[in-house]
């Protein structure tokens, strides 16, 4: 992992990630812990905040729009707690969107706690939205599900990391591939796998489904692991 001078937010550093990072980490994380599915499934998410960080998430009334947040200490993760109305709905949806949140949560475990044990070190990344008595980084749900809340949010690095963790987290790359196995097609004389535009519905579908997340969730790592410009490409 490099780091790079932050140009924008509270940290002095920003550590820069490459998308097999994300894969890598996330991957090696659940393997440690035993929580790595032999088959396309639902990660056990939870099993694996509890296991990995020795916390166990708790939940709580939240300011309108935060889902979650973490907390750090010299030590790394000390807290995680989560929105109590997401836990309180009752709906697939608003449990799935759990799982997304713990795992959000989890990437920001992952990949920035380090940051935390620098002498400078924030607050909080939103302070005045919760006492600041103690460094956090808290969980928008703009920031998570991409949905416009009427104007454009600033671009925070560390959420955008969290949440490439957050999509391999709950959908690892060689389980998606094995999930969609009979809807990948292999084009070209190196046989890329493509994803066909006429089959992404039904492979979000699939994916959804499979690993117990919302369609927003599969739609954005499908793009990521299928982008349409290479079918394009391809076709050309």
């Amino acid at each position: 992992m490099r780091t790079y001078r932050s140009k924008s937010g509270p940290f002095l550093e920003q550590p820069f990630y490459r998308p097999a990072d994300f894969e890598s980490i996330c991957v090696e994380a659940l393997r440690s812990v035993e929580l790595f599915p032999t088959s396309p499934s639902p990660v056990r998410i939870d099993r694996f905040i509890e296991k990995r960080f020795k916390v166990q998430p708790t939940y709580a009334s939240l300011p309108p729009g935060v889902l979650g947040f973490t907390r750090f200490g010299a030590n790394g993760v000390e807290e995680i707690v989560i929105s109590q109305a997401l836990d309180e709905e009752g709906t697939a949806t608003a449990e799935r969107r759990l799982r997304t949140t713990l795992a959000h949560e989890g990437g920001h475990g992952l990949l920035h706690a380090h940051l935390f044990a620098l002498g400078d070190r924030p607050d909080s990344l939103f302070s005045g939205e919760l006492a600041p008595d103690a460094p956090k980084i808290m969980c928008r749900d703009d920031v998570q599900t991409g949905v416009s809340t009427g104007k454009k949010p600033p671009y925070r690095w560390w959420e955008f990391q969290a949440n490439q963790a957050m999509g391999t987290l709950l959908l690892p790359q060689s389980l998606v591939e094995k999930a969609l196995e009979t809807i990948i097609e292999k084009r070209g004389l190196l046989g890329v796998p493509v994803l066909s535009t006429g089959r992404r519905k039904d492979a979000i579908r699939l994916i959804a489904e499979t690993f117990n997340v919302n369609p927003i969730v599969a739609h954005y790592r499908l793009d990521a692991l299928y982008p349409t410009s290479a079918e394009q490409q391809l076709t050309l």
